[in-house]
Formats: C-alpha cells, sequence, structure tokens
C-alpha cells in the first residue's frame, strides 16, 4: 500500500525517487509557508548523495510541539520528502489523522500487542520504499531541564539494524521558543489556551530555527545478532544528535534562554556534554 502511494520518478542525476502523495505535497507547503511566518529557517548539513533515493532512517531530538512541523520545512527546503513514525493517537484525530494516513506516515503503538507487528511493517517500508523516515528516539519533548536529548529508547536503533538502512542524526534548536510544551494531554479548551498564547506572540519575537543534518552514523562496528545491540547503536546515535546540538546552541549551554513555564523538568539528560 506505501509503496502505491510514491509514484516513481527520476531527479536530475537519474536516481530513483518517490513521488508523495499530493495531499502531503500540499501538506508540506503549508507547513513551510508556517515555519516561515513564525520564524527564521537556518538549515545546515544534507543529505549525501549517494544515500539520495534510497531507504534511509533520521533520528532528531525532540524539543517542542513545533519541531515536526521545523523538520517537515527543513526537508523540504533539502528536496526530500520524508515520512514520520508516529504515535497511534495523532493518526486516529479526526481530520489531521485520515490526513497523515493518506500521506504514507508510519504507525507504532508503544507498549499495546500490535507494537511487535507494526515493527515487522516499518521495516519492511524502510526495505522497500526509498524515502526517508524520521523518528525521535526519545519517544516525548525532553524533560531535561537544559532541554539536552533524554535517555531514550532503542526502537529507532533496532529499526536501523532490523532494516540495515543508514541513519541520518538530525539536531535541531530553537523550536521550543515558537510554542509551549502546554500539558501531557488536551481534556479541553483550557488546555489549549498556553499554546495559543504563546503561539501568537512567536512572530513578533522571530525565533531562528536552527536543523543540522549529520553525517551518517557509523554502526559497521555494531553486530545486529549479539545482545545489547540495539542499545550500542542507540548509544551512538544519541551522541551523534548531541554532538550537532553542541554547536546550534553554543550560546546557551546551560539552560535556554526562552523560558517555557509548562514544560516539566524532572530528568536528567545522559548525553549531555
Amino acid at each position: 500500500m506505501l509503496l502505491a502511494m510514491f509514484t516513481l520518478h527520476h531527479d536530475e542525476r537519474g536516481l530513483p525517487r518517490r513521488r508523495p502523495p499530493a495531499i502531503w505535497r500540499t501538506l508540506s507547503a503549508l507547513d513551510t509557508g508556517l515555519v516561515h511566518l513564525v520564524g527564521r529557517l537556518r538549515v545546515t548539513g544534507g543529505i549525501p548523495a549517494k544515500l539520495r533515493g534510497r531507504p534511509l532512517l533520521m533520528a532528531a531530538n525532540h524539543i517542542g510541539v513545533f519541531d515536526a512541523l521545523v523538520l517537515i520545512a527543513a526537508c523540504k527546503q533539502l528536496g526530500i520528502a520524508p515520512r514520520f513514525l508516529l504515535a497511534g493517537g495523532l493518526l486516529d484525530a479526526p481530520v489531521l489523522g485520515p490526513a497523515l494516513r493518506a500521506s504514507g506516515h508510519l504507525r507504532i503503538d508503544r507498549g499495546k500487542a500490535t507494537a511487535v507487528e507494526q515493527f515487522a511493517d516499518a521495516v519492511a517500508a524502510m526495505r522497500t520504499t526509498p524515502s526517508p523516515i524520521i523518528v525521535y528516539p526519545e519517544g516525548r519533548i525532553s524533560h531535561d531541564p537544559g532541554l539536552w536529548p533524554e535517555r531514550g529508547k532503542t526502537g529507532a536503533a533496532r529499526l536501523a539494524l532490523a532494516a540495515d538502512v543508514p541513519v541520518i542524526p538530525i539536531s535541531q534548536w530553537g523550536a521550543h521558543e515558537a510554542v509551549y510544551w502546554g500539558t501531557e494531554k488536551v481534556e479541553g479548551p483550557a488546555d489549549l489556551l498556553p499554546l495559543a498564547r504563546s503561539g501568537l506572540t512567536a512572530p513578533l519575537r522571530r525565533p531562528t530555527f536552527k536543523v543540522h543534518f549529520g553525517a551518517p552514523v557509523d554502526l559497521s562496528g555494531v553486530e545486529p545478532e549479539r545482545p545489547g545491540a540495539g542499545v550500542r547503536a542507540h548509544a551512538k546515535i544519541m551522541r551523534a544528535i548531541t554532538d550537532g546540538l553542541i554547536p546550534l546552541r553554543r550560546d546557551e549551554p546551560d539552560k535556554p534562554r526562552f523560558h517555557d513555564p509548562t514544560r516539566p523538568t524532572d530528568t536528567l539528560s545522559p548525553w549531555r556534554p
């Protein structure tokens, strides 16, 4: 089904690529307009030419509810149309859910019986569809007081090892200034007020959204069949993300200048330099 959604084309170098569904192209264009309205986008690094047009996993740090929109705009600037590995709740949401499903994004329900089957589906999709997939190894927005990456989970690393695909670390900074964290669950209009207030002031503040695409993570020394392979690969990925994050926030090494009173700060990052 996912293969049918992406129409095969070739780029100017003759490399194969799959054209994303029209609905995803439309959403990406709207997303890019919104990101440039809210702030300034600065993208560094890139995707090596030899990795374009082939299955690829991109692992990013998670700093705020707006950062996925920034990642989409950054990828569009590089000429790639990624799919996300999303929590089931997003794909089941009214209006947005059907649009995301039609766009070819992948589903994962952590902690549920279906997660094993969904993991296998994701591995199969990565092996057969030459379009990048973005994952958040942390699984949630960081609770570290300094907003450094959390310990995270090994799912992304295990996915890369099982599918035998390259991993590109993505480090980002600044998206946390666009919208407050808000609350863990939205149960009524009152839960949306902090998001609305912070979002309305973002265009006046014009935060800078920095996104860096790092060099592929070297997982050649990790043998997938050996015990603990996922843990070792995960550590390499998280360190690569953190290494790329350091220069993006060189003037904010300790804590973010932007104070979000709604974000929990009850976890310490093991990757903090």
